[in-house]
């Protein structure tokens, strides 16, 4: 995969060029349709758990692959969920991992934290934003509260910026995707509907994304709660 990792190409600072929409409107397309893929149309569903820009793939005319199912896990077509340890990426984790009982809409939380990165240009937690910016859910609920999307369409693209409007709608998905209640989350086949312009994201979503979980970095914030190093995936 010649292009390495998404991880490369969204954030500030830390890629070669800036993607421009159309680009990023496919890889973004191109993952929903990898993730629908596992979910759905295998003989048993995967769920893998550990969904991150680090974990998608890139070839030379960025079409996206994802990869690394080290955490990933099976399921039968008869479950409806699973009991399993923690494991996967601080940042990227659903809040009913809490539980322990988890479905493939985990998945589908992890898409949504990835698919807001890819639209602002910028990691789930910056320390180089101001403090209080530092978790980007926290800034996306502020600015869905205030109507004020616009403001975080990434800043670093004059093409991102031209197609804000557009944007701000796929914003939307990511909404219906950070649903606290993994059941208003869309399966991943429906998204893929949405992006091809079948459906609509549904309507009255909550918007209290701010995940009441301690949060936990690379670089283990003070006051945190560490996941074990067997179940915390960390950068590949």
């Amino acid at each position: 995969m010649s292009n390495g990792s998404l991880d490369r190409w969204i954030y500030h600072g830390d890629r070669e060029h800036v993607l421009e929409w159309e680009c990023r409107k496919k890889i973004i397309l191109d993952i929903a349709k990898g993730l629908a893929y596992l979910h759905e149309d295998c003989r048993q569903k995967i769920a893998h758990l550990d969904i991150k820009p680090q974990n998608i793939l890139l070839d030379n005319d960025f079409n996206a692959k994802v990869s690394d199912f080290g955490l990933s896990k099976l399921m039968d077509r008869n479950q409806s969920q699973v009991m399993t340890t923690m494991r996967g990426t601080p940042g990227y984790l659903a809040p009913e991992w809490l539980s322990s009982v988890i479905t493939e809409k985990v998945d589908v939380y992890s898409f949504g934290i990835v698919l807001l990165e890819i639209l602002c240009g910028r990691k789930n937690f910056d320390r180089s934003q101001p403090e209080e910016s530092w978790h980007l859910l926290r800034v996306f609920q502020k600015c869905c509260e205030q109507d004020a999307l616009l403001d975080i369409v990434d800043t670093n693209s004059e093409d991102m910026q031209k197609n804000g409007t557009e944007v701000v709608e796929m914003m939307k998905i990511a909404s219906w995707c950070l649903q606290t209640d993994y059941t208003r989350r869309p399966s991943m086949s429906s998204v893929v509907k949405v992006l091809e312009g079948g459906t609509k994201v549904e309507s009255n979503l909550d918007y209290s994304f701010t995940d009441p979980r301690p949060q936990v970095n690379n670089s283990q914030e003070k006051g945190s709660t560490p996941l074990l190093p067997s179940v915390l995936s960390g950068p590949r």
